[in-house]
């Protein structure tokens, strides 16, 4: 009996794992597919010649604005998200700071999502690549 637990406790933990090794390589194409979009769009943006911003971060409580070095193109009306013009996505927050005020924030490029806003309070979700096509379409006229 206690045989038998041992084997189903084996099991399971195989189970599991082979479960988290098949979403961590789902996660990874992904990952790659959407770092291609993003790559595409900045590659695109340039060619066509759409204006780029200098870009800014908000704090995470959406009380401040901060000066970046970054230059590139915001792809949400909320200024959220940005693709820079070496072709990296950001997520604009940073954490409020006196430093991020005197010398402006230094947001780190992340990892684009394949859908924009999954798992969002809201309910609003858009696939990466319409989103893109939507703001290349817009060019310049876009805010």
């Amino acid at each position: 009996m206690a045989e038998d637990g041992l084997e189903w406790r084996e099991r399971q933990r195989h189970a599991v794992r082979a479960h988290a090794e098949a979403d961590a390589r789902q996660r990874a194409a992904e990952q790659a597919e959407a770092t291609e979009l993003v790559s595409r769009f900045a590659a695109e943006a340039t060619r066509r010649g759409l204006r780029t911003d200098r870009l800014t971060a908000a704090s995470y409580n959406g009380r401040s604005r901060y000066r970046t070095r970054l230059a590139g193109w915001y792809i949400d009306q909320a200024r959220a998200r940005a693709v820079d013009t070496d072709g990296r996505f950001y997520l604009l927050t940073v954490p409020a700071s006196l430093r991020s005020r005197l010398l402006g924030a230094r947001p780190t490029p992340s990892a684009p999502p394949l859908v924009v806003g999954r798992g969002g309070r809201d309910g609003e979700s858009l696939p990466l690549a319409a989103l893109l096509s939507l703001r290349l379409e817009a060019g310049d006229d876009w805010r």
